[in-house]
């Protein structure tokens, strides 16, 4: 675990702690002040806030302050609270939804309050830290859970209107275009590149409109709290950009980081020799998947595995330049957010060697 993304700091816009108890103590059955109020250091977009009373630890997501400069769509901490509540109770473990609020009148923004999951969150995905079997567990894990979340019945747990039917691609692609447009700090060919290539060559294997599960949106290892001493995720966090939209998008976003390399803000495996580490192969990954999902041959999913990396690469893209702008705006949330918006161009760049290896 790195302090330097878990730990704590006083909040970077003043909460007005009296009005927010007041207001908990009414929502949550069993409250009590005082109430002592700190920020986690980690988190790019919704500013994520401890809650310590004398009985209890409560975790505040918040949208970020001030709200006037949101992107339309960005921050939906009303998702968040929607989908990790439905998902209670299945097989992809969650922390337990409390209270949201959406008067932004009680603490000057829209806030959800869950409860406190102890546990570990691993930022280096090499896990330097963890023998080779544990190495192995831990991602065997994480493979785990991306595939239960991916078999969930959307009916059964009330989420079908969730997400738009048909056009995942197109209006994901459409969506972060814009997105990335109403961000821009500066050029980024590799990216106006991908803008172009990705509407027209969109494969037949995502556009099959049976494929519908419910997507986490940032998969990904840092957004996993782990049991203390065990390879068992106790929580699934951050799913600000969930939706309805095809697992193979999902899965091949978690999949980056077998291609992102260790470089500043980013964290992936890139360049690494995974074997003497216990840590498996992209295609070895991609098998256990197909085989937890009844996908069958992974092969066949390999097969437009370089549009779906691209199609990602540009997403992330848009998402890293959302920080730049709001770097440059001051409203960025983290002491890290300007490190991660200067990783914008190199996505793009990646993500448009993908599109070059796509061979359609």
């Amino acid at each position: 675990m790195d302090d330097a993304f878990t730990g704590t700091r006083a909040p970077t816009h003043v909460i007005d702690a009296e009005a927010l108890a007041a207001w908990l103590s009414t929502a949550i059955p069993g409250f009590q002040g005082p109430l002592t109020i700190e920020q986690f250091k980690g988190g790019q977009s919704n500013p994520t806030y401890k809650l310590i009373t004398p009985g209890a630890i409560y975790v505040m997501r918040a949208k970020p302050a001030p709200v006037a400069k949101l992107l339309p769509s960005a921050h939906a901490i009303e998702r968040e609270f929607t989908v990790m509540r439905a998902l209670a109770g299945t097989d992809v473990p969650v922390p337990r939804m409390l209270a949201l609020c959406e008067d932004e009148a009680v603490v000057g923004r829209a806030f959800y309050v869950m409860s406190f999951i102890e546990g570990r969150v691993l930022w280096d995905q090499t896990l330097p830290d963890a023998s080779n079997a544990e190495r192995t567990a831990i991602y065997e894990e994480m493979n785990r859970v991306i595939a239960a979340l991916h078999k969930v019945d959307v009916r059964a747990v009330g989420l079908e209107g969730y997400g738009k039917p048909g056009n995942y691609f197109e209006r994901q692609i459409g969506r972060w275009s814009k997105q990335y447009q109403a961000s821009i700090t500066g050029p980024n060919e590799a990216m106006d590149r991908l803008i172009e290539w990705l509407p027209s060559h969109i494969p037949e294997s995502a556009r099959d409109e049976r494929e519908v599960a419910i997507v986490h949106g940032d998969y990904r290892l840092d957004n996993l709290v782990f049991h203390p001493t065990e390879p068992r995720v106790l929580a699934v966090l951050d799913w600000e950009l969930s939706t309805l939209g095809h697992p193979l998008a999902d899965f091949s976003y978690h999949c980056m980081s077998w291609h992102i390399r260790k470089t500043g803000s980013a964290r992936g495996l890139g360049g690494v020799d995974l074997a003497p580490l216990g840590i498996p192969g992209e295609l070895d990954y991609v098998r256990r998947y197909c085989e937890r999902t009844g996908r069958g041959d992974a092969q066949a999913v390999m097969k437009d595995w370089n549009f779906y990396l691209a199609y990602n690469l540009f997403r992330i893209c848009a998402i890293l330049q959302g920080i730049a702008k709001r770097v440059e705006d001051g409203t960025a949330s983290s002491a890290q957010a300007r490190e991660a918006g200067a990783g914008a161009k190199p996505m793009a760049e990646l993500g448009w060697a993908f599109a070059q290896k796509a061979g359609f």
